[in-house]
């Protein structure tokens, strides 16, 4: 996929969703910065639900620090790997109360500091409360990336700093919304819902489809 081509690829992206955001429910930057942490191997609906239940009782460092690792353990048992996100969240509730007064750092090195957050949860802080036009590559991210030939890469880290020399400026502030929601619901993993896709014709994948059914 060219240059030109991308721009027209996240033209259509823009025209289809004009404003996409996360889909974790969450009223303050502390309260994203939790559910991107439990969403590790999870989905967005099933931190929401316990989210839902959390945030009424304790939807600060203080609050959640209060209820401790057994008392959290039972608002977030239906999540995966509840046991040690449970240990992550106190301690990372404990370094913001006593590194950066109770608040979520706007600064990679700091968050990635933060026990169970790494480069992938810092990149959605950084972008989704803090603006900056970072990407976070997740395993949607990752797959549309080297189907469609938007940005090829073996590693996660290829993927995340080849789109963040190809994407278009003007996209870039929500370009890993746009790619993790079609990766998500269109571009899935098994049988891609190509007759739903806004870029098949830009799709290096679609369009060795097509071509291996012309020849057949």
């Amino acid at each position: 996929m060219n240059q030109q081509q991308r721009h027209v690829f996240f033209a259509r992206l823009k025209a289809h969703n004009p404003e996409p955001t996360t889909e974790l429910n969450y009223a303050s930057p502390f309260e994203l910065l939790i559910a991107v942490i439990l969403s590790a191997q999870a989905t967005d609906i099933g931190v929401n639900k316990a989210t839902d239940k959390l945030y009424p009782i304790a939807n600060t460092p203080q609050a959640i620090l209060d209820l401790g690792v057994d008392g959290l353990k039972q608002y977030i048992k239906t999540i995966g790997l509840f046991n040690s996100k449970a240990e992550n969240v106190i301690k990372t509730c404990q370094q913001l109360l006593s590194l950066h007064n109770g608040e979520v750092p706007e600064d990679r090195a700091a968050l990635e500091a933060l026990p169970g957050v790494g480069r992938k949860t810092a990149n959605v802080i950084l972008n989704t409360i803090f603006k900056h036009p970072v990407i976070a590559v997740d395993t949607h991210l990752f797959r549309l990336a080297n189907r469609t030939g938007l940005a090829k890469g073996k590693t996660v880290r290829q993927v995340e700093d080849r789109l963040i020399k190809v994407v278009p400026n003007e996209f870039k502030q929500d370009a890993h919304h746009w790619l993790i929601l079609h990766g998500r619901y269109v571009c899935v993993a098994r049988k891609p819902h190509c007759d739903q896709c806004v870029v098949t014709d830009l799709c290096d994948e679609f369009r060795r489809q097509q071509k291996k059914l012309a020849k057949s």
